[in-house]
């Protein structure tokens, strides 16, 4: 037997329609399984992934962490209060968080490069139109809202796009993208109050419209992965297919760490597809990803999400590739009690004991639907930013493994949409990202609850220090060097805060729950105590407390859905957790500058703000117990039929 791997120098080009053989229900007798597959180079053009996503964060995250500078000369001169004019970038935070779920189903089908720079010429455009406002609620819209949703549609690519092109490397690819963060802030600070200074806030915004211009650069460097084409053939008759087989093994195992697809040309049988008139559809009327099944239940035989599982279905697939793809041998006939069974614990997926052979792309004229449809929120571990070693499903399986048991397979209609090319209002991959991220059936979850309430409350306290620690030191005698340079030193501490997040989170005894319940009630407290000294020495370090309380909340979020939800549950926990989150930072700075209109000081501000940041610490106290207490009471209640 030899396996043929071909790289495809022309992905996700569309083939005509006579090419394509998307209409075949099975394949013919001449035409050999074959599945085209996503290889994550874990280096070379990704460490440019990396870099394109660490200067888009230093942009977007630099501008909205800074601009409470804006806010006092946009205030004097539209003679606003302090609550009306923290709302303009409270309204481009929140929407930068707010859009994250609909951005996402945009990036999942036009591709991560594509949204990046229509997002960089959206919010460029906004910002350079904000030169031209004739009150706060013209900067509502252009500069908030429409720049908020910028903003966004830079941001999640860049987020996202890491961790498709990293494997082993993506806890170390992901915390670097993200340090862009914390240096967006220490460059931006001085920076823009320097151009306040000199140009004005107008002028300012504008110049700052011409820094997110930049985004169109990095944007461009977000190039889709090339996909591989792998296939079974006939045992060629070269004699150094044999002695080379043990080199072409460890390099065929090496390059297959990636993401499975299931190729058009192998056909589901009838039981299982999913559509919607057999799955149950959410409000975009399409089922949730985690309803259809992945390309390891499609390779085994077996469907977590069918209510009928039986040798009958494991047989019709067997029947329906005609011989084993990826797998040694024919797919065994199970029945329910060990149709999941972990594949790695009945049989490699490569076998070492048959030459492989590894040759380039032939010219065929048919093409995989796969090859068009590479879909990175298909998968379930795409939000997850820590080590893969973290997650069961990677240290149980081998590489090739742990990539078919998280990859969810395209639709056919997906792949007819990709072939035809043919504009829609809401194509299926974004309805059915949509549906994923945006399914509340997870508020049937305690655990997930008191999770999204804790960000929500995070978040309402998160962008007060970033808005009024700067004015609040000026209005109580450290010099404007000084003060300007307190954000500066909560960027440096965001810095440091998600190296050694990182470092300590991946030590095995080290709970992250515990991690993050530390660090944002050392947040909390530190915030509310924040005025007890204008010391300049204590106000930088106070701002050390809370850049290293921040960064370890955005560092550990994942990590703590993944641990007490489940990894097939974390693109839908991050969507809602956009919403909880976006919703906390549109609030939180215009009730801290309604407290300070109230007061004339802000004391009470910074008061309700560490309040909100211990509050949301102490809401996830007892989350480990809620989480044990959840999954015993599951397995005491029967499944839900489908």
């Amino acid at each position: 037997m030899v396996v043929r791997v071909a790289t495809d120098e022309r992905p996700f080009e569309t083939p005509s329609s006579d090419e394509s053989g998307l209409g075949r229900d099975s394949p013919s007798e001449e035409s050999e399984p074959e599945a085209a597959l996503v290889v994550p180079p874990d280096g070379g053009w990704g460490w440019v992934i990396v870099f394109a996503s660490f200067m888009c964060n230093v942009l977007v995250d630099g501008i909205i962490f800074c601009g409470g500078m804006l806010l006092g000369p946009i205030k004097d001169e539209f003679k606003a209060s302090g609550g009306q004019v923290a709302l303009v970038n409270s309204l481009l935070a929140g929407f930068y968080l707010l859009a994250g779920p609909f951005v996402s189903a945009l990036a999942n089908k036009y591709g991560f490069r594509v949204v990046t720079i229509v997002g960089s010429l959206v919010s460029s455009a906004a910002f350079a139109l904000s030169y031209f406002a004739t009150s706060v609620e013209y900067l509502y819209l252009v500069y908030g809202i429409l720049g908020g949703i910028g903003f966004c549609m830079i941001y999640m690519p860049a987020v996202l796009t890491v961790g498709f092109y990293f494997e082993r490397w993506r806890a170390l690819a992901t915390g670097l993208a993200l340090c862009g963060s914390g240096v967006g802030t220490f460059v931006f600070a001085p920076l823009t109050q320097k151009l306040i200074d000199s140009f004005g806030w107008r002028l300012t915004i504008v110049i700052l419209a011409g820094f997110v211009l930049l985004c169109v650069i990095f944007g461009a460097l977000f190039r889709p992965i090339k996909p591989v084409r792998v296939q079974l053939a006939d045992q060629s008759g070269e004699d150094d297919v044999t002695r080379r087989h043990e080199e072409a093994v460890e390099k065929l195992n090496s390059m297959l760490k990636l993401h499975s697809k299931l190729d058009s040309g192998i056909s589901m049988p009838a039981d299982m597809r999913f559509s919607n008139k057999v799955s149950p559809h959410t409000w975009v009327g399409v089922p949730n990803n985690t309803r259809y099944p992945t390309a390891e239940e499609v390779f085994r035989g077996s469907s977590s999400h069918l209510s009928r599982r039986s040798s009958a279905t494991a047989g019709t697939i067997k029947n329906t590739l005609g011989r084993p793809m990826f797998i040694t041998g024919p797919v065994a006939e199970k029945d329910e009690d060990d149709s999941n069974s972990n594949i790695d614990n009945t049989e490699p997926l490569i076998n070492t004991s048959h030459p492989i052979k590894v040759i380039q792309r032939e010219t065929r004229p048919r093409h995989s639907h796969a090859d068009l449809v590479a879909r990175p929120l298909y998968r379930d571990d795409i939000f997850f930013s820590g080590s893969l070693i973290r997650l069961p499903q990677y240290t149980s399986r081998n590489s090739l493994g742990y990539h078919m048991a998280v990859t969810h397979v395209p639709t056919k209609e997906d792949a007819q949409e990709e072939q035809s090319g043919k504009c829609r209002l809401c194509p299926e991959a974004v309805k059915r990202t949509l549906a994923t991220m945006l399914d509340v059936s997870l508020f049937l979850s305690p655990t997930f609850c008191i999770l999204a309430l804790s960000g929500f409350f995070t978040m309402l306290g998160f962008f007060v220090p970033y808005m009024y620690v700067k004015s609040r030191a000026e209005e109580n005698g450290l010099g404007s060097t000084s003060s300007t340079m307190l954000l500066s030193a909560i960027g440096v501490a965001n810095i440091v805060g998600r190296v050694a997040c990182g470092l300590v989170s991946s030590m095995p005894k080290v709970s992250p729950l515990w991690l993050n319940n530390i660090a944002l009630s050392a947040g909390g407290l530190a915030t509310m105590l924040s005025g007890y000294c204008y010391h300049e020495a204590f106000q930088f370090g106070y701002c050390a407390v809370f850049g290293l309380a921040i960064a370890c909340f955005a560092s550990l979020r994942s990590i703590l859905v993944v641990e007490y939800i489940g990894l097939e549950q974390l693109t839908n926990c991050f969507g809602l957790f956009l919403l909880f989150q976006g919703l906390g930072a549109l609030l939180g700075a215009p009730i801290a500058g309604a407290l300070m209109d109230l007061t004339s000081s802000y004391d009470i501000s910074f008061y309700v703000s560490g309040g909100f940041l211990l509050f949301s610490a102490v809401l996830c106290y007892p989350v480990d117990y809620i989480s044990r207490w959840e999954k015993a009471r599951a397995k005491l209640s029967p499944p839900p039929k489908v």
